[in-house]
């Protein structure tokens, strides 16, 4: 349910994109902390990892996207991985958030045209993980992450 809001957004974000004057002010700060977007999709309370960050900088232009984080929640011992936008805020791009549990057999992701951010859960506990995430448009892309086991636990 809360991916079709988020998704909804979209529509919503579009049809207020055509209302707003062409001299339109440079974009707010995004309305999403990685604490926040993984709490509105899975609840709880989530804490940034020690190596649980990473900037994605756009391959041709240079410029920064968003971020990509990797979040721990110490009651479920669940961990959250959230890219979030910080350019093309309210406008539907393609992200998407990916964790690689050790021992499984492939990358757990959430993918899809975002306003603000994707976000995915696992359970890892007792093992290691990688992560990561990205940003496309039709002409540039964004993408970083932690391509060695971390965060063992």
């Amino acid at each position: 349910m809360k991916k079709l809001v988020r998704r909804l957004g979209i529509v919503s974000a579009s049809a207020l994109m055509l209302a707003l004057p062409v001299s339109a002010p440079a974009q707010a700060a995004t309305p999403y902390t990685p604490e926040a977007a993984c709490s509105t999709e899975f609840g709880g309370t989530w804490s940034r990892t020690s190596d649980g960050h990473r900037t994605l900088t756009a391959e041709y232009s240079g410029a920064k996207w968003g971020d990509v984080y990797l979040m721990y929640n110490r009651a479920t011992g669940d961990n959250c991985v959230t890219t979030v936008k910080t350019k093309f805020l309210g406008t539907g791009n393609s992200m998407d958030a990916r964790v690689y549990v050790q021992g499984a057999s492939d990358w757990k992701r959430d993918q899809g045209y975002y306003n603000y951010y994707a976000a995915v859960r696992v359970s890892a506990s007792g093992k290691c993980v990688k992560y990561d995430g990205a940003i496309t448009t039709s002409s540039d892309y964004a993408m970083n992450g932690r391509y060695t086991w971390g965060n063992c636990g």
